[in-house]
């Protein structure tokens, strides 16, 4: 039988580590393998991306496009998911959803910046909903399922309920 104690990998298949920097009789004495002089032969140097004075690739690149340092992060949940989580039981249908319902239900993981309802998949059930945005294709579907969907979106005229 086996001991724990006893378990070693199979005899030459583990390399020893290169102890640099003991003696002349070591092979790698003196210098340690570093070769003479030079930023690389000094301790604390990291040179990545430099290319020895030439434009760096990553500053020849053509810069494109624009991010907005407040851009909105928004939580997306598709028709399909919560009409799932509905047949699973997790989400309520005749009760009203809004972010943190979905939350607790775990449909989304976290809400971000609002919840945005976009229009993948079909909706059977007649659902009272707040999301912050909706596709307008979600927005048709809810309204074809008699329900109702309200946007809390301050930055358009039509954030009101449909």
């Amino acid at each position: 039988m086996v001991k724990l104690n006893e378990l070693a990998p199979r005899e030459g298949s583990v390399k020893g580590r290169m102890r640099v920097g003991r003696g002349p009789g070591s092979g790698k004495g003196k210098t340690a393998g570093r070769g003479v002089k030079g930023q690389k032969s000094r301790s604390g140097v990291a040179i990545a991306g430099f290319e020895g004075g030439q434009m760096p690739l990553h500053m020849r690149m053509p810069k494109r496009g624009f991010n907005s340092l407040d851009r909105k992060d928004f939580a997306e949940v598709n028709l399909w998911r919560l009409e799932q989580a509905i047949a699973a039981g997790k989400l309520d249908a005749g009760k009203p959803i809004d972010g943190e319902v979905l939350v607790a239900s775990g449909v989304l993981r976290r809400v971000k910046d609002g919840v945005k309802l976009l229009g993948k998949g079909a909706l059977k059930s007649k659902l009272d909903i707040t999301v912050h945005h909706a596709s307008a294709s979600a927005r048709e579907a809810v309204e074809k399922a008699g329900g109702k969907l309200t946007t809390t979106r301050k930055d358009t005229p039509a954030a009101a309920e449909v």
